[in-house]
């Protein structure tokens, strides 16, 4: 189940949201007068989110010192772009 709270829960009930976040997994989403504030989520979570997006970069880094070649911002998102449409089904 989807958890909606207001951003004052994280500081008036924090053991609560702590206990959600890290000993059931949920991610919490904090709202702050009706409107999306922030996300709340475990060091676990947050951790499946970007380790792909670190190791990509990391790959990128080590590229880039072997290499000369450089490709512009429109090389590389129009590429992204190609390959998220495939990916989705798309293209």
């Amino acid at each position: 189940m989807i958890q909606i709270r207001p951003v004052s829960d994280l500081r008036n009930k924090f053991p609560e949201i702590e206990d959600m976040v890290v000993r059931e997994g949920q991610t919490v989403y904090l709202t702050k007068n009706g409107y999306g504030s922030m996300v709340v989520l475990s060091l676990e979570k947050y951790a499946e989110l970007t380790d792909d997006t670190e190791l990509k970069l990391d790959e990128a880094d080590k590229e880039a010192d072997s290499s000369d070649k450089r490709h512009t911002h429109e090389e590389v998102f129009s590429r992204a772009r190609a390959r998220k449409g495939r990916d989705s089904g798309k293209i």
